[in-house]
């Protein structure tokens, strides 16, 4: 994977290597979607393939319950995360856009980080012409809750109003794609046996975890898609990146390294979610969207074994108990919680 040269230059070699291991599409409506975000619900195991033969992931079949919360309750945060900018209230009976509501008047924010047109950033709308719920040269500009709206030259956020329009933090108009690779094994004791909660009886599992830098809560390794990236290469790089700091290895331990990361990824996968993130980023005109896929080392040999070490993005990174009480970052703890169903596992 050729993990001490800089990223663009080892970028092509692993796409290469893992094109193979491209996500399935889990196929459910919009409505089925938001509800996962704030429903009870079970889950049971589908037993047909969901990918092609050279593809190693499954899904479940996810039912949920009547939601009992407004959808998108992170976006609706009065402040705007590291900013000082007030979000026009959003009362949950007028989130969605086909309420009539001739009163609202978001404010307009883009992050001044942003307007300075990094790479990975759109210029403003007017400079030019994106091509919405079409994938628009490298950059796919679908969403994963079906085509969205388009009002004044601007996407319209599929989950309703979120007081503010602009891109806030997020650098693309529409749907912001990112990837989550959720790294778990079991806890086990001295002997090596799997270790049981004390009031549910079930095991223990643990999932590799970092404290974020800008807001100081603890989440899921991933990060953003590249204009033109396998999703599959984004969730091998993030966890290298993020969780081991795999840039400041030395030649030494590359190939070491990089077998213990082949193995546990290409290892049956669980795409745990894919669709809309409840996200405090998110705005009126952009929005983030993830695909979450668990990785499980089962015999703890693979990077069970690895140092963490926390890369750019990260404070902290350690070995974290999967539990209801542990708070993590947007949806996160939601993807945990699916996790653990699936692996029969304490929450």
């Amino acid at each position: 994977m050729l993990l001490s040269l800089p990223r663009r230059r080892w970028a092509g070699t692993i796409r290469l290597a893992i094109t193979l291991l491209g996500l399935p599409f889990t196929i459910c409506t919009p409505a089925a979607r938001r509800a996962v975000l704030c429903s009870s619900h079970h889950i049971t195991r589908t037993s047909k393939p969901v990918c092609g033969s050279y593809c190693n992931l499954y899904t479940t079949s996810i039912w949920t319950m009547p939601c009992s919360a407004a959808p998108h309750v992170k976006p609706r945060c009065p402040q705007y995360p590291g900013s000082t900018i007030k979000r026009f209230p959003v009362p949950d009976d007028k989130v969605e856009w086909s309420q009539s509501w001739p009163q609202y008047q978001p404010v307009c924010y883009t992050a001044p980080a942003v307007l300075k047109a990094p790479s990975w950033a759109d210029p403003e709308i007017g400079s030019f012409s994106p091509k919405f719920n079409a994938v628009d040269g490298a950059v796919d500009r679908t969403s994963f809750e079906g085509s969205y709206k388009v009002e004044n030259g601007k996407p319209l956020n599929p989950c309703g109003r979120t007081g503010l329009t602009g891109r806030g933090l997020l650098g693309l108009w529409g749907p912001n794609h990112a990837a989550d690779p959720i790294v778990t094994r079991w806890k086990v004791d001295a002997s090596g046996a799997k270790v049981l909660h004390t009031a549910s009886k079930k095991p223990i599992l643990q999932f590799v975890s970092i404290k974020r830098k800008d807001c100081g809560e603890w989440a899921i390794p991933g990060g953003m898609v590249d204009p033109g990236e396998q999703v599959s290469l984004t969730l091998q790089r993030e966890f290298s990146e993020e969780a081991l700091n795999s840039l400041s290895f030395k030649e030494s331990e590359r190939k070491a390294i990089h077998q213990r990361i082949k193995k546990l990824f290409e290892a049956p996968g669980f795409q745990v979610y894919k669709g809309y993130v409840d996200d405090p980023r998110n705005t009126d005109n952009a929005w983030m969207e993830t695909v979450a896929v668990n990785f499980h080392d089962e015999a703890g040999n693979s990077v069970s074994e690895l140092p963490l070490q926390a890369g750019d993005d990260a404070g902290q990174v350690q070995w974290v108990d999967v539990d209801s009480s542990f708070a993590l970052y947007a949806s996160h703890s939601h993807f945990l919680e699916l996790v653990a169903r699936e692996r029969k596992a304490h929450w």
